[in-house]
């Protein structure tokens, strides 16, 4: 089994989306005990799905811990090639655009759901949605993550 959350550019990524979601949200995401190297193989093997993405004109997932991957049926090459407006439905992508623009001006949102669809097909619904922008030490804007702790399929 490959463990891309090994390699030192995510685990530096993995920094700068913990101490961003600290920065925003005001609390810990995770543990943050130990090593950078700790900290991001205990993310990638959180409960909480988590995931990420650059600030591309049309922004590609980089990053999605093993519940994120299991949840859209993706391995992580599959996953971090994959434009982020992907994960939701065509009819829902204009309303997940808007959100994400609410985000780049606010820093974060904490109140999100919506419905996801994974790469299979399978419709899920997801609520309590955290939402913020990723930032490295200097402050330039790297991305945008992503985390919720459950959801349910809907039909």
């Amino acid at each position: 089994m490959q463990t891309h959350w090994a390699s030192p550019n995510v685990v530096q990524w993995c920094q700068y989306l913990l101490d961003s979601y600290a920065h925003w949200v005001r609390q810990e995401l995770i543990d943050r005990s130990g090593t950078p190297l700790e900290q991001a193989e205990r993310l990638f093997n959180s409960t909480l799905v988590v995931a990420s993405h650059g600030v591309e004109d049309d922004p590609i997932l980089n990053y999605g811990n093993q519940t994120a991957l299991d949840l859209w049926v993706m391995d992580w090459q599959q996953f971090t090639q994959t434009p982020s407006r992907l994960t939701a439905e065509p009819a829902k992508r204009e309303e997940r655009a808007r959100m994400l623009e609410q985000v780049k001006t606010q820093g974060y949102i904490s109140d999100y759901s919506g419905i996801r669809i994974s790469s299979t097909g399978k419709r899920f619904q997801v609520d309590k949605i955290v939402i913020w922008n990723i930032h490295k030490p200097d402050g330039a804007t790297v991305g945008q993550g992503a985390t919720f702790p459950a959801w349910k399929y809907v039909s």
